[in-house]
């Protein structure tokens, strides 16, 4: 299963995005539910790189399956709209897939 943490700031502010985990809908190459996810987590980080200069750091870790993006300052307009998509894509699919594969948490700090 993968686990989506978000934590926002008590003013809704993003501070955290991680996703945590193989899905485990089907064999490595085949889980769509998986490559989903990653598609956009990565999509997100690529995009915040290159189309804000919002400054975060970045953690991964392949073999257990962790992208942690984790913001030192509150995020620009742009980056908040990149945020919220990816929150959309995220929800999507926890929508279609169900608990089984896919499980989104939110904090807020």
């Amino acid at each position: 299963m993968t686990t989506i943490t978000i934590v926002k700031s008590s003013d809704d502010k993003y501070k955290m995005i991680e996703s945590k985990g193989h899905a485990g809908f089907a064999e490595y190459g085949e889980d769509i539910v998986c490559s989903a996810i990653s598609v956009l987590t990565i999509n997100t980080v690529n995009s915040l790189e290159k189309l804000t200069k919002d400054k975060f750091s970045l953690f991964t870790d392949e073999k257990k399956g962790i992208i942690r993006m984790t913001f030192t300052n509150p995020v620009s307009g742009d980056a908040e709209l990149l945020l919220k998509s990816f929150e959309l894509g995220i929800t999507s699919i926890y929508e279609q897939y169900g608990k089984k594969f896919l499980n989104i948490k939110f904090r807020r700090e």
